[in-house]
């Protein structure tokens, strides 16, 4: 499902190819309910056959680290840069939480859509930052188990697994309370921010106010940690996820 604010002037193409495709399934797995809500203003309402099943995550390979990073405080912004904002957004919360905790670092993976030196530069933080770049499926639990908490600056997530794995590892969540990620974290695993809604432009919480979240969630982290890590086991392991899968294909092939 494609909306203006991403999408722009290519919205009504792309929503045009995914309109024929949802209509023409004979069963519809949304990945959350902002998922199936979204595509009924944009694609329009399906009436038949439908369900919500979320992404999940293997939790024996997805598992805590038996010791927590050393050091100050590590905040991780994983997963692809692509929309330059994200990045931005991080950066400008992180300074805000620098400013708190001397001994904080950020760890930012993934494909940047455009460089960050110059914000790097004016922030002051080019030696509290490591940009650690793209990696293999394989290498996300190392990865997610060197920080404590995971910042996430996307606006409009549908379900996003990175934030599953996060949990999996036990790592609390910041993020901007849209889309589907509310549905993953709850009120228990980490702290959602509220910002403006819109379809027409992407318009994400501010920095102060994630940062604020930051401070209130590194405060309490053992605590959120433990309740992300038993949420995900409890809701978005990969055992069901595979059963119910495997249930539908037979059930189709009949």
């Amino acid at each position: 499902m494609a909306y203006p604010g991403w999408a722009g002037a290519a919205t009504e193409g792309l929503n045009r190819r995914n309109r024929g495709v949802l209509h023409a399934s004979e069963h519809v797995l949304y990945q959350s309910r902002f998922s199936k809500d979204s595509s009924d203003l944009f694609l329009g309402e399906r009436k038949e056959s439908w369900e919500i099943l979320y992404n999940a995550v293997d939790v024996d390979h997805f598992a805590p680290a038996e010791v927590a990073p050393a050091g100050g405080p590590v905040l991780l912004l994983g997963g692809d840069q692509t929309q330059a904002y994200r990045l931005e957004l991080a950066l400008r919360t992180f300074r805000r939480v620098l400013d708190a905790e001397p001994a904080a670092r950020l760890l930012v993976t993934g494909w940047l859509v455009s460089s960050a030196e110059t914000l790097l530069a004016e922030l002051e933080l080019r030696a509290h930052v490591e940009f650690l770049g793209r990696y293999a499926q394989r290498e996300a639990p190392g990865i997610l188990r060197r920080a404590h908490a995971l910042l996430h600056t996307k606006v409009k997530d549908p379900c996003p697994s990175l934030v599953i794995e996060a949990m999996a590892c036990g790592l609390p969540v910041v993020y901007p309370a849209s889309g589907g990620t509310p549905e993953l974290v709850g009120s228990e695993a980490g702290i959602g921010v509220s910002h403006p809604e819109s379809w027409d432009r992407d318009e994400p919480p501010s920095p102060e106010a994630l940062a604020d979240a930051v401070a209130r969630v590194l405060a309490d982290r053992d605590v959120y940690g433990a309740a992300a890590r038993r949420r995900a086991v409890e809701r978005f392991s990969l055992r069901p996820w595979l059963d119910r899968h495997s249930e539908l294909f037979h059930q189709l092939v009949q």
